[in-house]
């Protein structure tokens, strides 16, 4: 029962999108802009850097909240782990918003961060890199999607579930970029700080 409302709650709390309450806010869909994701990569490019650090900031606190309820108030190994699954899923696919929300790159990070802090560090340090030197948010994503599974089983050594979990965030950021995938291989991938032609 106990894990059950974990997953709930951190659903309930993902499915807030900051993006889309922004932009419905303004009479308008974030979803109708750019690459139509309800996330902050969108958001920076249709509303600019202040709109898009708001954004980035909620994004992260729901990952952390979801996680800090499990962990203290439900006191429950297990619900912290599907409470933080919860969040993402409620980022990726918003109750409140047609099922239709981000990629779930922040929260995930955030949730990551909460339960294997090491694994969460060194995804950050190769998404930075990559970023920085290809300008593709995208690229930088991915390729720290595929970090962090990795670095849970050198650093949760022994904890199935744990490992579990950043595997299945692994792979659900990936699946979420498979349209960016094929752009980045095709070679139509928008840089950060492009202008659409």
């Amino acid at each position: 029962m106990i894990k059950a409302l974990a997953l709930i709650i951190g659903y309930l709390l993902g499915s807030i999108n900051a993006s889309i309450i922004f932009s419905k806010l303004k009479g308008d869909d974030i979803r109708r802009h750019g690459s139509g994701n309800a996330g902050a990569t969108n958001t920076l490019r249709t509303y600019g850097k202040g709109v898009a650090a708001g954004v980035t900031l909620f994004d992260v606190l729901k990952g952390i909240a979801a996680v800090l309820v499990a962990r203290y108030i439900l006191k429950d190994d297990m619900a912290v782990l599907l409470s933080g699954l919860g969040a993402v899923l409620g980022h990726n696919f918003p109750l409140y918003f047609g099922f239709k929300g981000g990629k779930g790159i922040l929260t995930s990070f955030a949730v990551i961060l909460m339960i294997s802090p090491y694994a969460a560090l060194c995804a950050l340090a190769v998404a930075i890199i990559i970023m920085a030197t290809t300008r593709y948010v995208s690229l930088g994503s991915v390729i720290a999607a595929v970090v962090v599974p990795v670095a849970s089983l050198f650093f949760n050594k022994g904890d199935v579930p744990t490992i579990i979990l950043m595997t299945v965030l692994g792979l659900l950021a990936i699946f979420r970029h498979r349209g960016n995938i094929k752009r980045l291989l095709n070679g139509t991938e928008r840089k950060l700080g492009e202008k659409k032609e």
